[in-house]
């Protein structure tokens, strides 16, 4: 019999991405909190940036865009934050970038590689191929075990199960 296998990733869905950008601008100017305070939401390239002319309206944005990712599906985990998540002031305005940031670090593969070698099954292996981890095991119970496992764990980044044969 075949080994069984699947690949542990970190891939963000960039149409929803931009989706939730989208309804997160479209409810700011609407809002009346949010009236002549200049707050504003855009994606440009792999970055959000929010704007504002005070740093609690500037955090109030990112909890309307925060609300609007996890609501399509996109864990907040994909969020690395300029200044620790602080609005920075920029001349009349405070600003907040967060990049949208993809894949898994050697560093993290190899921390789940270590969790999985000392809690998984002893029939299954991990291997990192380049920013994705591949999981292999002769019994599919095993894989899925690892997979419940690894959902249980806190970890740094978000994980996604794929190509499972």
């Amino acid at each position: 019999m075949a080994d069984s296998s699947f690949d542990i990733v970190s891939k963000v869905d960039h149409q929803e991405v931009a989706n939730a950008v989208n309804q997160a601008a479209k409810e700011i100017t609407q809002r009346y909190d949010f009236k002549n305070v200049g707050a504003r939401v855009e994606l440009v390239g792999e970055t959000i940036k929010m704007a504002a002319s005070s740093p609690e309206r500037c955090l109030a944005v990112l909890d309307v865009l925060q609300t609007k990712l996890v609501k399509r599906g996109v864990s907040l985990k994909h969020l690395d934050y300029s200044n620790d998540g602080e609005p920075s002031p920029s001349g009349k305005e405070y600003r907040l970038e967060a990049a949208i940031s993809e894949g898994i670090t050697s560093e993290n593969a190899k921390k789940v590689s270590k969790i999985i070698r000392e809690e998984g099954p002893k029939s299954v292996k991990a291997q990192i191929q380049g920013d994705e981890l591949r999981v292999t095991s002769k019994s599919r119970d095993d894989l899925q075990e690892v997979q419940r496992m690894l959902k249980t764990k806190e970890l740094d980044f978000a994980v996604q199960f794929t190509n499972y044969r």
